[in-house]
């Protein structure tokens, strides 16, 4: 999001507008500013007084607490090749707080902790092919 103007701009617009300097659309265009701000502006000093922002932000609160970054650090620890559904499950046991997975990755990346298992797949790659290979040499295929 675009940041809000800055007090001083609003501050100017304002005294022009005070000291009759011309219409809103004209204070618009000389300060090179909406005329939907300009208005807005006006009618936020009107109700509370000042040219400051309004505040922004706030958003829901996250769900995941500190304590759940070590909670979750020691279970890899006992279970380095623990699945993200499984860490959920653990941590809604545990704690009694529900998360998805998506919730559960981004607190693995918030501690450093890849869940990739780049090895393991190629391993298992590596082993289905060489199934293959060998059923397929029984059967007298190749």
């Amino acid at each position: 999001m675009a940041r809000p103007y800055s007090t001083d701009l609003r501050l100017r617009v304002l005294r022009a507008y005070q000291n009759q300097e011309g219409s809103q659309r004209q204070i618009a265009q000389r300060f090179q500013v909406s005329l939907t701000f300009v208005r807005n502006l006006l009618r936020h000093y009107r109700t509370t007084g000042t040219v400051n922002p309004k505040q922004r932000g706030g958003g829901p609160l996250p769900k995941c607490e500190a304590n759940f970054d070590s909670l979750i650090q020691q279970k890899i620890q006992q279970k380095p090749d623990i699945l993200l559904c499984e860490l959920c499950e653990y941590l809604e046991i545990r704690t009694g707080v529900k998360v998805s997975l998506s919730t559960m990755y981004r607190i693995l990346k918030k501690i450093n902790i890849s869940r990739k298992k780049k090895y393991l797949r190629s391993v298992n790659k590596r082993e289905k092919i060489l199934s293959k290979n060998v059923m397929s040499i029984e059967n007298g295929w190749i």
